[in-house]
C-alpha cells in the first residue's frame, strides 16, 4: 500500500510530518507514506488554468503509483482526492474535511468570495491575507495548538507567493471544482469520510453525504475542528493506519 498525502490550501507537504510521524511506526513492511505539494504549494507545479488540468499536473508528479494508491486528502487536499477518485485516476480516497461540490445556485456566491480573496492577496500581500484567513471562525479551535506546531503552521502559510495562491483559489477553488457529490455517493465503497468532531460546517456537509449514501463512511475525530492533522495528528495517525489498509 502506498499512501499519497494532500494537504489543504496555503500547507505544503510538511504539515503532514506529524502525521507521518505517528504513522510510520505502524505501517506494514512494504507500505509507504508520500505527502505531496499541490500546484501552487511550496515546490508543486504552477498552477495551470481550469480543474482537470490540475488534476493531471498531480497525476503526472505522483506518477504510475497514483492509480493504486489511497489518496488522503485535508480540505483542498480532500477536495482533490475526492477528484481524482471521481475521474477513476486512483483506487481510493480518504477525505478530510471535505466539500463534495457546490449546488448550481451557490456557485456565483462563492465565486464572488474567493475573488475577494484574490483581490486582498494581489493589493496586500500574503501577510495581510494569513492574518485575515487565520482569523475565520473555521479556524478558531487552533487557539488550543502548541506554540511551536501553531508557528511552525503560520510560517508555512506565510512562505508562500501571493500569485501562485491567487491562482489556487481562482482554478482549484470550491467554484472552480465540479459538484462531485453524485460521484461521492457512487464511489462509497471506495471513500471515507473523516471530520473533527467540533467542525460544525464540514461535519454537517458529511451527515448530508451520507444521507444520500448511507454505506458511506463517517469517522469523527474528538477534540478537533477543521484542520485535523494539525489539531490532533495522533489521533488521526491511528486512525489512518487503521483506514488505509484494504
Amino acid at each position: 500500500m502506498i499512501a499519497i498525502l494532500l494537504h489543504g490550501f496555503t500547507g505544503d507537504r510538511t504539515t503532514w510530518d506529524e502525521v507521518c510521524r505517528h504513522w510510520q511506526p505502524e505501517l506494514p513492511a512494504g507500505d509507504q507514506l508520500l505527502a505531496v505539494d499541490l500546484p501552487g504549494h511550496g515546490e508543486g507545479p504552477p498552477v495551470q488554468d481550469g480543474w482537470r488540468a490540475n488534476l493531471e499536473a498531480i497525476c503526472e508528479r505522483v506518477g504510475p503509483a497514483l492509480s493504486q494508491a489511497v489518496v488522503v486528502g485535508y480540505s483542498l487536499g480532500a477536495r482533490v482526492a475526492l477528484g481524482l477518485l471521481a475521474e477513476g485516476l486512483t483506487r481510493r480516497a480518504i477525505l478530510i474535511g471535505v466539500n463534495p461540490g457546490l449546488p448550481s445556485a451557490e456557485r456565483a456566491s462563492r465565486q464572488r468570495a474567493d475573488a475577494a480573496w484574490v483581490e486582498l492577496l494581489l493589493q496586500e500581500g500574503v501577510e495581510a491575507f494569513a492574518a485575515r484567513w487565520e482569523a475565520q471562525d473555521l479556524f478558531a479551535t487552533q487557539t488550543r495548538v502548541a506554540g511551536a506546531a501553531a508557528a511552525a503552521r503560520r510560517a508555512v502559510r506565510r512562505h508562500h507567493r501571493a500569485a501562485e495562491l491567487a491562482r489556487s483559489l481562482t482554478h482549484m477553488g470550491l467554484a472552480a471544482m465540479p459538484d462531485y457529490r453524485a460521484a461521492l455517493s457512487a464511489a462509497a465503497a471506495r471513500a471515507q469520510l473523516v471530520v473533527g468532531a467540533e467542525d460544525a460546517k464540514f461535519r454537517a456537509l458529511a451527515v448530508a453525504a451520507v444521507s444520500l449514501a448511507p454505506a458511506l463512511p463517517l469517522h469523527l475525530v474528538p477534540d478537533a475542528g477543521h484542520d485535523v492533522p494539525l489539531e490532533q495528528p495522533r489521533a488521526l495517525a491511528r486512525l489512518l493506519a487503521r483506514l488505509s489498509q484494504p
